[in-house]
């Protein structure tokens, strides 16, 4: 199961459909098959072959995506890494996965030839720099190396299901990245599954406007990839180009995370006209509150899908149909997955009982690169402990209430930090909240709020303070105070890392934050 080979059947059977667009390039199956082929090829030329780890430190582009395709068919193993990355964290990861291969650009040449002594284990001649931009040390450019190799199918390379086709790496919302390894057959099982759960054909338009490093981007690139269909890749989220490349490319489905869908309901060139082509907008990485659901689904009616899941392969999707009707819902789990709530001892939770949310399924990692003593933590007889709480109603619906390190201990008792986000965005001024917790020498930790206002100045921190804690439901939900900023801290996903907000408060305080 060679993922690699989607790619030579649509360009058989499809090659004048339009396989990609990015930016100016418009290409068919046949001459994206092609392009990818000959970067399969010179990778093979360059000793790159079956397991071999080859890092890419790219922002979204047509070389990014090629990268993905042209591994898969040799047996390589993709590592994207965000060219956000610096010093120390960028080459613990590179070293960390074993890469023997580095594809990047010229913006990102000062960050690698500042940790270069530390790649011992990648050839020169194995760092691969696109576009424009001095040799550094860089003795190969990606133009060259495609420009002179061969564009029929590489041969000889023999893959099974259960070969690695990628290291992801955790978004570290939570701690230390964790490399997370996905095979040919889990990445197949992404292409069918979610072809079917969001309802995509041949004919469908995928847009992808997110990093095309974070797990989330393969949703809806693999079942784009198995169908046929049209991948419109932008490089980066911006809410007014979205629109525009929507109405523009007549869109029919697309996933987003929260942040960017509150964006777009902002944005003053939002309209339901233009967006009318949309038959799915998936909301995924983070919960979407309720407010921002609500007018979604008053504003664009009928197409928002919203997916919970972790990179280590579980997942539950509430679909368009039950949107309505199970709003606070994350849905119900993939098919053939099994999910379970159980308490801190393992017993199973009874319905509506909130505790640790299990999964099982076929999307399952094998576990974490060299890791496997956090894999043994993680998966336990073959159940995926997610660290996340939530409960499920009667009928067979998960309601996730929170992850057990955000969750905020008051006085001994348990505060939910999104029970206090759903009212804080209930204000007008309020675009983007992010409850947790601080050091109290009474209660041991009281809930603050970081906001992100609709614009500067339209309430005062105290203000809001005031009127959120009026309108909790109990007294150890109030919050300390407001802290107005002007954007989080976020991961590659566009997750807020709460990590981040908490670590100044808990500085001199014995609580790991």
């Amino acid at each position: 199961m060679n993922i690699g080979s989607l790619l030579a059947r649509n360009a058989r059977y499809r090659p004048r459909h339009c396989a990609v667009v990015f930016e100016h390039d418009r290409l068919g199956f046949e001459e994206f098959n092609r392009r990818v082929n000959r970067l399969a090829n010179g990778l093979l030329s360059l000793g790159v072959g079956k397991g071999d780890k080859v890092v890419t430190v790219l922002p979204n582009c047509g070389e990014l995506l090629e990268t993905y395709w042209a591994v898969a068919k040799i047996g390589a193993v993709v590592v994207p890494l965000t060219p956000l990355l610096r010093g120390k964290a960028l080459a613990h990861l590179i070293g960390d996965s074993d890469a023997t291969a580095v594809i990047t650009n010229g913006d990102s040449l000062p960050t690698l030839d500042a940790i270069k002594a530390h790649l011992t284990a990648v050839a020169a001649h194995r760092f691969i720099l696109t576009g424009k931009g001095p040799a550094g040390g860089y003795q190969t450019y990606y133009s060259s190396l495609t420009n002179t190799a061969r564009d029929d199918e590489p041969c000889g390379v023999e893959i099974s299901d259960e070969d690695p086709y990628n290291i992801i790496y955790s978004s570290g919302t939570t701690g230390q990245p964790k490399g997370i390894i996905h095979t040919h057959g889990i990445r197949a099982t992404y292409g069918l599954t979610f072809a079917s759960t969001f309802r995509m054909r041949p004919e469908s338009v995928v847009l992808h406007s997110g990093s095309l490093v974070f797990n989330g981007a393969f949703v809806t690139l693999m079942p784009a990839m198995y169908l046929g269909a049209t991948y419109v890749l932008s490089r980066q989220f911006d809410a007014n180009s979205f629109i525009e490349t929507v109405e523009r490319e007549q869109v029919t489905h697309t996933m987003l995370v929260p942040s960017q869908i509150v964006a777009i309901l902002c944005s003053p060139r939002f309209s339901s006209e233009a967006l009318s082509s949309l038959e799915m907008l998936g909301s995924v990485g983070a919960p979407l509150h309720r407010e921002h659901k609500d007018e979604l689904n008053r504003r664009l009616p009928g197409r928002l899908y919203e997916l919970y899941g972790l990179t280590e392969g579980f997942a539950t999707v509430l679909d368009k149909n039950d949107c309505l009707r199970k709003p606070d819902s994350v849905g119900t789990p993939l098919p053939f997955s099994e999910m379970r709530i159980v308490n801190p001892q393992g017993g199973e939770m009874a319905l509506g009982g909130v505790g640790e949310i299990l999964g099982r399924s076929p999307l399952l990692m094998p576990g974490y690169y060299k890791r496997r003593d956090l894999t043994a933590q993680t998966i336990i007889d073959g159940w995926l402990h997610t660290g996340d709480l939530g409960y499920i109603d009667e009928d067979g619906f998960l309601f996730l209430v929170d992850r057990k390190k955000d969750m905020i201990i008051s006085g001994g008792a348990n505060i939910f930090p999104r029970d206090i986000e759903e009212v804080v965005v209930q204000h007008p001024a309020v675009r983007e909240a992010a409850v947790f917790g601080v050091p109290d020498e009474k209660w041991g930790e009281t809930p603050l709020a970081a906001v992100i206002l609709q614009k500067p100045g339209l309430i005062a921190a105290e203000e809001l303070r005031d009127w959120i804690n009026v309108r909790v439901d109990a007294k150890n939900q109030r919050i300390r105070g407001v802290v107005i900023m002007e954007d989080f801290p976020r991961s590659t996903a566009g997750k807020t890392l709460k990590r981040i907000l908490r670590e100044p408060y808990w500085t001199k305080h014995d609580k790991n934050p």
